[in-house]
């Protein structure tokens, strides 16, 4: 028997990411912003129940409705900012992808982050609901790194990351890195983790006495970079991203 105590449909805050309109804590910051509106009415809060977008704009533009789920897999190269602007000028990632997108692409969001310094695989999509899932912790999807790095390190210590560790009173979970090849001091480690903490890989790595040179994502979940060069975007097929989407948890 459904709660009787519970509102009929969905937060507007999830419904407006399921749309693509950003995030749903950015949607949360927009409706705090006083940008949502109702029939003419400011949205003030969040908890605020919805069966349809019907009546609803952003900064005064109706909300469209949400159109299918799309999933790109873009190439990111270093320098670029995992963000929409920078006040300072610096290039993000959308100035890349205004050149690397086909021309009916829906607007975009990251799933996650790399930092300025890291390049490789970034997904994007036009479904913010789908976005969280993936960003999730508790959805336990692997994120697969490589990793060049200097300095004096065993396979031994590497698999202890499997216990997970504290850093300065950060707790990281269970990581699998291995050994790929050395020469002299310098190595590649490959490095797969399921939390994708803020500069988690490079914090671990240099914990352990190394200085990671190179950082490249090359694989989030069943997706990898494959042949996709650098500032280069494609789309994934739809029946990969149904068949991951229900795989879920």
């Amino acid at each position: 028997m459904p709660d009787q105590d519970r509102p009929e449909g969905d937060r507007i805050a999830k419904l407006l990411a399921r749309a693509g309109v950003a995030s749903r804590r950015e949607v949360e910051r927009m409706i705090e912003a006083g940008r949502v509106a109702r029939n003419g009415e400011t949205v003030r809060t969040p908890a605020t129940f919805l069966t349809g977008l019907n009546g609803i704009t952003v900064d005064g533009k109706p909300v469209s409705r949400p159109e299918r789920t799309r999933l790109f897999a873009f190439h990111k190269p270093v320098g670029l900012l995992t963000a929409e602007r920078d006040f300072s000028g610096r290039p993000t990632i959308y100035d890349a992808l205004r050149n690397a997108l086909p021309k009916d692409a829906p607007r975009l969001m990251p799933v996650g982050r790399l930092d300025l310094n890291t390049e490789g695989l970034l997904l994007m999509t036009n479904d913010g609901e789908f976005k969280r899932m993936l960003e999730l912790p508790s959805s336990e999807v692997p994120r697969t790194y490589r990793a060049r790095t200097f300095g004096d390190i065993s396979q031994d210590q590497l698999e202890a990351l499997m216990d997970g560790v504290e850093i300065d009173g950060m707790r990281y979970g269970p990581i699998d890195a291995n050994m790929e090849r050395r020469t002299g001091a310098n190595q590649w480690i490959e490095v797969t983790l399921t939390e994708g903490k803020n500069r988690e890989v490079r914090r671990v790595l240099e914990h352990l006495g190394l200085q990671v040179s190179r950082l490249i994502r090359t694989a989030y979940g069943p997706f990898g970079l494959s042949e996709l060069r650098r500032g280069q975007a494609q789309e994934i097929p739809k029946e990969h991203v149904e068949r991951f989407r229900s795989s879920l948890k």
